[in-house]
């Protein structure tokens, strides 16, 4: 049995998600502890509940432990299969997040894996928005060999919820390996702008101050704008928010921001755009919140691989730790914590964990 403990370096919620992600892969029973002992609320929340009864039931596996609050848990994993699944999520937990442990345990399977996702978050502080994984994550990993995509019916935001959408993850043999450091030129700026149960002009004063924002370092964009008419608006409750990415000649690097109640939509476009431009200030090809998420599936390439990332964080390192203690990885890392860095993985490969 493989044993984590929950208040390692970042000390939050990834760590219970990708540790049950990565038992469901490899067949180990696995043992975490201390969970989110780092948190404010220490436990397991609703939207990481949610993910990990998923992941049991993908694999027909056996959780003890999983209630609200627990601070412990042992997940006996079976084997993944194919098929469809419902994740029901009563809060505004997001979806994106939930999502992160199915998307590592679906890498055992032979046939493609649907969820339909009822309730939660598409966009929520804390999480990527639902437009950065489509385009940005699941991008980045469709090049390495891995398919994904999501359709988003309802959006759901903080803190209502809501949303309805509907994720699938298809079958695949290997992951190729990444070599990906310096982004060179950008090619091109792209974004959605949207906004529901609020008026057209709070996206598209999104837009326009994004697009604004990178005119002024020079830089061209093309932002999409999403909005509803009243009568024909299905969300919930009101929310907004902006997703922007740069295509580069090497990486994709992205940026969000979302609306709340009393800020400005001008400042939320401000946000997102200030956001990438930092990013690719440091001229590495990966942003910082793609860095964690693709650790581990640099650790399962058929190869070593290599990327630079505009800040190393916190959540990258505790990915890190979880990847050699699973996969046996190894990582190495030229860089300090919050400063760019280039990160070397040379993992085991996917096939040894598909027999």
């Amino acid at each position: 049995m493989i044993e984590i403990d929950g208040s390692m370096l970042e000390g939050g919620g990834s760590i219970i998600r990708i540790s049950v992600g990565f038992a469901a892969l490899t067949g180990e029973p696995l043992r975490v502890y201390n969970i989110r002992a780092k948190r404010r609320n220490p436990g397991l929340r609703e939207q990481h509940l949610e993910g990990i009864r998923a992941v049991a039931r993908m694999c027909e596996g056996r959780l003890e432990g999983d209630w609200l609050g627990s601070t412990e848990i042992r997940f006996y994993p079976g084997k993944v299969r194919g098929g469809r699944y419902k994740v029901k999520i009563r809060t505004a937990g997001n979806i994106t997040l939930v999502l992160q442990p199915l998307m590592i345990a679906s890498l055992a399977s032979d046939k493609p894996i649907e969820i339909e996702f009822e309730g939660g978050a598409t966009d929520a502080p804390l999480a990527p928005p639902v437009d950065y994984l489509k385009n940005v994550t699941f991008r980045l990993l469709e090049r390495i060999g891995y398919k994904c995509s999501i359709r988003c019916l309802r959006r759901g935001h903080y803190p209502k919820g809501g949303a309805i959408a509907v994720a699938r993850l298809e079958p695949c043999e290997e992951l190729l390996p990444l070599s990906c450091v310096h982004r060179g030129e950008v090619l091109e700026i792209s974004g959605i702008s949207h906004c529901v149960r609020l008026p057209h002009h709070v996206a598209e004063r999104q837009a326009t101050e994004a697009k604004k924002r990178l005119l002024q370092a020079g830089l061209d964009s093309r932002i999409r704008v999403e909005t509803y008419p009243p009568e024909k608006d299905p969300h919930i409750a009101p929310g907004s928010g902006i997703v922007l990415w740069a295509n580069c000649e090497s990486g994709i690097i992205g940026s969000s921001s979302l609306g709340e109640k009393g800020k400005p939509a001008e400042r939320v476009g401000q946000e997102a755009a200030q956001q990438l431009l930092d990013e690719l200030s440091t001229g590495m090809a990966i942003d910082r919140h793609l860095t964690d998420q693709l650790i581990p599936y640099l650790a399962l390439a058929e190869g070593p691989s290599e990327i630079g990332s505009s800040e190393l964080t916190l959540h990258t390192l505790t990915n890190i730790e979880l990847a050699k203690r699973f996969l046996g990885a190894d990582f190495q890392v030229e860089g300090g914590l919050r400063r760019p860095a280039i990160l070397r993985v040379k993992g085991k490969p996917l096939r040894l964990y598909k027999a």
